[in-house]
Formats: C-alpha cells, sequence, structure tokens
C-alpha cells in the first residue's frame, strides 16, 4: 500500500486546530496530519530532511515567533521546500494581508469561516483545486493523486 503523503496544519490556536482536524475527519481525508502551533516549528521541521514533506500546508497568518508572511518567504527562497503548495487561513480579511500572502507565495488565502459548515466547503474548494493538481512527492516529483481528498457531501 502506497503511504499517504502528511498535510501540515500551522496552527497556534488548540481550539481552531481540533476544528480542523474534526472537519478533515469528517469529509474522509485519510491522511496523515501534522500540527505544529508556529510557522517557526513549522520550518524546523520541513528543513528536518527525516521528516516526511507535506503534500500541503495550511498555516494560520498569525503565530507567535513567526507571521505566515515570514513563513512563506523563507519557504519559497529554499529549492527543496518552495514547490509545496501553502494555503494561508486567517480571521482578517485585510486586503493588504491578502496581497502580502499572495505576492509572498502562498497558493491561496482564506478567511477563517465563523460556522463549521463553511469551514467544511472551505476544505472542500481546496480538495476541488489539489484533485486537479500535480503535487510534489517526498523527492520534490510532482504526481496527480497523492492526497486522497475523497468527494465530501456537505
Amino acid at each position: 500500500m502506497e503511504s499517504l503523503i502528511p498535510i501540515l496544519l500551522v496552527e497556534d490556536d488548540r481550539g481552531d486546530a481540533m476544528i480542523f482536524k474534526r472537519a478533515l475527519k469528517d469529509l474522509n481525508i485519510s491522511n496523515p496530519m501534522v500540527c505544529l502551533p508556529d510557522c517557526k516549528e513549522a520550518l524546523s521541521y520541513l528543513i528536518e530532511t527525516n521528516n516526511a514533506r507535506p503534500g500541503i500546508i495550511l498555516t494560520d497568518l498569525n503565530t507567535p515567533q513567526m507571521n505566515a508572511i515570514e513563513f512563506l518567504k523563507a519557504i519559497k527562497t529554499d529549492d527543496a521546500l518552495k514547490k509545496i503548495p501553502i494555503v494561508v487561513f486567517s480571521g482578517s480579511d485585510d486586503e493588504a494581508d491578502m496581497a502580502e500572502c499572495l505576492k509572498s507565495g502562498a497558493a491561496r488565502y482564506m478567511v477563517k469561516p465563523n460556522e463549521y459548515k463553511k469551514l467544511l466547503e472551505l476544505i472542500n474548494d481546496i480538495h476541488k483545486y489539489w484533485i486537479m493538481s500535480e503535487l510534489p512527492d517526498n523527492n520534490m516529483n510532482f504526481q496527480s493523486g497523492h492526497l486522497v481528498f475523497p468527494e465530501a457531501v456537505i
């Protein structure tokens, strides 16, 4: 059986992290999840070559030691990491934050919804995008179908 590529979630709010994990479970997404509370810790995790490379990174905009913009800039200058797609989630709908994240290399910027059903819809949107995208494998070669996102019924 082929091992599944992990999803990296960077979220400092434990409640939000638990809601994200529940949403992935409710959508039957079976990829393992690595959850870290800060972008600085996520960068350290990614630099460590013994750790499995995620197929996608979902990160909060503001984490304590390093924000997502600094994280994006660090990732996008590293040849071994820059191909990993990064989605930034935030409670902020500030256009300057959105523009800066996209300029720094985020694949998408999404405002965290207040309703669970809307979160499921956002994750389903990510599903639809990445199911049709080529994703890097652990050797950073692009191949289809490594993330398991079965069709969700919302």
